[in-house]
């Protein structure tokens, strides 16, 4: 149960908001139509990837151990079924983390990203088809990069329609993007990721209750099909199946890659991720690279200046629509003015010399701004924005020496618990300061106790109980993950990465360069220092030459330049099964016994260099060292 500090503190937020304010209620639940009679969408082996129902609790009064505001937010995220936007305009919601859109062709119908995995976009282009008849698809447009937004396409589409001249439509850059983010620090991103989602936690009041941008990440087979058609720039218009389609790219906003779509012969706007109803992420939980607030904001003015004057409805690829011209410039300029706020005003506390951390605390948003229940942060904050825009400018050192060069987490926690008398000490006073109802500190201060020594019960549970009452205070979705996930694997054990990112899609949508890559940063640095050795693979369009020295594993595509010593190997094959051999989908003892491949010179070489990559760990510690 909540703690009577945090009941009080979730209590005042009713005087805060204006939460007689019913109209997102009435948009939400506007041009429903039905959702599915099944809840639960199982895989192929007949396990659970979602469930429509498991979030029913939220029809309920909100409890002390949640937000109100972030528990109101849950409640609109989590409607699900299909939902008509304008005449030929459907979008499928509460089906994943994200919306499938659906635009009603000549002949058939246009996905508009096809949400996480493969069986929840089938269910949700089932829903759509049992109440709008058997369209085919005509047409795949990815709106960005991020997987909730293309990994279920296999779903929807299959090689046969690939072969008819079924397009795949993506902003220029999509699959460079979307392939290296999760792959190149694709562990650690997956780790964190069942921190900032929840998964493993239960749905329910005193356990996971949404992620503000949705309610959760589906977990079923997720999938890349590469686009056929790039979107290159701004004004770019395209039709496909009758549905005429104008674009706007927006790179370096909530994705790298990423556009805006106007439907002029539907007056309709598609602001994909970049104006939904939250705050959004400028550096996610999870982790990624830090997104520009700058262009951001002009991107939303442009979109306004381009678009507006056509456009009677604007949707998103989360969240529900926004209905009438002059609502939808208070919306968008809103969201705008948001992002604009955080960066100027960052930068001039910056300019003033506020550490990240002073600026997270000393930043107010305006009055105006805050009581627009679209503005707040369920997703992303205040708090973690104006750090992630510090980050963008500075990099993570405050000027000060003394965080220059300070001792690592569990050196520096040895002598902290030194210095304050002890383990036994310092949990005396943390309980102490538990009973007064400061958890931050707690949290703070507990951290080097279990830092120091991991296996104290004690701390381990007092640990858990201040993350989890911190977690019911949490406006935001993502927060209240992260303190409760913290606290469930203190009181039981790590929960590793429930949702997969780097499918075989994925993989395969790596280019040679990026495998290198990808090989490049596993490589044993120190126990490579004193390896020499160099393998060329002689493909029919071009060679490619690995070169491991001085710890370092570098490649050349083409001529090698004259830095590169004469290869130990050298081996013959197709560029498709070079990638399969750098995937580690076969071995060189696979393709040469086949006739596929032929080696001269020392033929270990390419197993000496697989000696030398280190395997990353799914499952790393985080409340733990």
């Amino acid at each position: 149960m909540a703690e009577p500090s945090v009941a009080e503190a979730n209590a005042k937020t009713y005087g805060r908001f204006p939460f007689d304010d019913m109209r997102d209620f009435d948009d939400a639940r506007r041009g429903f139509i039905a959702t599915a009679e099944d809840p639960v969408v199982t895989d192929a082996e007949g396990r659970t990837v979602w469930d429509l129902s498991a979030y029913e609790f939220l029809d309920g009064d909100c409890p002390d151990t949640a937000n109100p505001s972030l528990w109101r937010q849950s409640r609109l995220v989590a409607r699900h079924g299909l939902f008509e936007v304008t005449k030929g305009i459907y979008q499928v919601r509460g089906f994943d983390l994200s919306n499938m859109t659906l635009v009603e062709g000549d002949h058939g119908v246009l996905v508009i990203d096809p949400l996480i995995c493969a069986e929840t976009a089938a269910a949700a282009l089932a829903l759509y088809r049992r109440h709008r008849g058997e369209r085919p698809v005509s047409g795949v447009l990815y709106t960005h990069s991020h997987i909730d937004h293309f990994g279920g396409v296999r779903g929807v589409i299959g090689q046969a329609d690939l072969d008819a001249g079924v397009p795949v439509i993506a902003p220029e850059g999509f699959m460079h993007h979307a392939a290296s983010e999760n792959v190149y620090a694709g562990t650690a991103m997956a780790r964190r990721t069942a921190y900032m989602y929840g998964p493993a936690l239960p749905p329910g009041e005193r356990g996971q209750i949404g992620a503000g941008l949705g309610q959760t990440t589906s977990t079923g087979t997720s999938g890349l099909i590469a686009p056929t058609l790039d979107v290159t720039a701004t004004g770019q218009r395209e039709t496909v199946d009758g549905i005429t389609m104008v674009f706007q790219l927006t790179p370096g906003t909530e994705a790298p890659a990423e556009l805006n779509i106007h439907f002029p012969g539907h007056a309709a706007l598609c602001m994909a991720e970049n104006a939904t109803h939250n705050q959004h992420n400028l550096l996610t939980l999870r982790g990624a690279e830090v997104r520009d607030p700058r262009v951001w904001a002009q991107y939303l003015t442009e979109a306004v200046r381009l678009f507006v004057g056509d456009v009677d409805v604007a949707f998103a690829s989360h969240h529900w629509p926004t209905w009438g011209r002059e609502n939808i410039v208070r919306f968008l300029t809103e969201q705008r003015d948001l992002y604009a706020y955080l960066h100027d005003q960052t930068l001039r506390m910056i300019n003033e010399g506020l550490t990240p951390l002073e600026i997270a605390e000393t930043m107010r948003m305006p009055p105006a701004l805050e009581r627009a229940w679209h503005t707040h942060g369920y997703y992303g904050s205040v708090s973690h924005n104006t750090k992630a825009i510090y980050q963008r400018y500075l990099g993570w050192f405050d000027g000060n020496p003394a965080h220059l060069w300070e001792h690592p987490p569990a050196e520096a926690a040895a002598r902290y618990v030194d210095f304050m008398g002890g383990c036994d000490t310092v949990l005396d006073k943390a309980q102490e300061s538990f009973a007064r109802g400061d958890y931050r500190w707690v949290a703070q201060v507990v951290n080097h106790v279990l830092f120091t020594d991991p296996a104290n019960s004690r701390a381990r549970s007092l640990q858990a109980d201040a993350l989890e009452q911190l977690g019911y205070g949490c406006e935001n979705g993502t927060w209240r993950n992260v303190y409760l996930t913290g606290a469930l694997e203190l009181r039981s054990r790590p929960v590793g990465t429930p949702t997969v990112t780097a499918s075989p899609d994925l993989m395969s949508a790596l280019t040679v360069e990026q495998l290198c890559d990808a090989l490049a940063i596993r490589v044993d640095g120190p126990g490579s220092w004193d390896t020499e050795l160099t393998i060329r693979f002689i493909t029919p369009d071009r060679p490619v030459t690995l070169r491991l020295h001085n710890g370092v594993l570098t490649h050349t595509i083409g001529t090698p330049d004259l830095s590169v010593p004469d290869p130990d190997a050298e081996v013959t094959l197709t560029e498709a099964d070079l990638r399969d051999l750098l995937l580690g989908t076969t071995d060189l003892a696979t393709l040469t016994g086949q006739d596929r491949a032929q080696i001269t010179g020392d033929s270990s070489t390419f197993t000496r260099l697989l000696g030398h990559l280190t395997t990353p760990d799914p499952g790393f510690a985080i409340v733990l060292p």
